[in-house]
This record gives C-alpha cells, structure tokens and sequence, in this order.
C-alpha cells in the first residue's frame, strides 16, 4: 500500500473510532438509553432527571440533589453536577416541559 492510502486509512479508523466512543460514552448515551448503560427510557418510577429527561429509577440513580424541598434524582454524576450548578434552571425547566410538552424531551 502507499503512504498516503495508509494515511488515509488511520484518519478513517480515527475519526470512526472517535465516533463510536461519543455515541457510547458521550452526547450519544442519552439518545441511546444512558450513559454507558446507566439509566434509561421508560422507567416505571416516574422519576425524571431535569438535566437530560431521562427517566431515572430513585434506587438506582447515580445521584441525587435537593432543591427547594424537593428531591431530584439524576441518570448519572455529570448530570446532578450540572444541576447544582445552576439549581433553578434545571427545576424550572422540567416543570415547564412536564406542562407545555407532555412529559416528553427534546433533545
């Protein structure tokens, strides 16, 4: 093989490589059904984690926050580390998609 056809394998296999591990790992994990396994669509607790919308069930949630007297569950640490960040817009946007979308997530 030439140089440049071996050039262009590795940049292939790279750049595939690099998307696999983001759809496993990364953005791709809450399309999928959890981040590398944790959490995933259709609990039946009807828990949500106000991060990402996914369902969560209370037993198994990789954390949990309180805010304002009322206990949040999250699908994974990354997610409850973005919430007590900033608290109040993740509380006040799960409440307001609950009402003005049904319940269900965009994203």
């Amino acid at each position: 093989m030439e140089t440049e056809s071996l050039k262009s394998l590795g940049t292939l296999l790279f750049w595939g490589a690099l998307f696999y591990l983001m759809m496993r790992f990364g953005c791709g994990a809450h399309m999928m059904g959890g981040h590398g396994g944790h959490g995933s669509h259709g609990g039946s607790s009807g828990e949500k984690d106000p991060v990402c919308g996914m369902a969560v069930e209370p037993g198994k949630a990789a954390g949990a926050s309180v805010h304002a007297g009322k206990t949040y569950y999250f699908c994974s640490p990354s997610c409850r580390d973005k919430f007590e960040k900033e608290p109040a817009k993740y509380a006040a946007g799960s409440a307001r998609d609950d009402h003005q979308h049904g319940g269900h997530h965009h994203g």
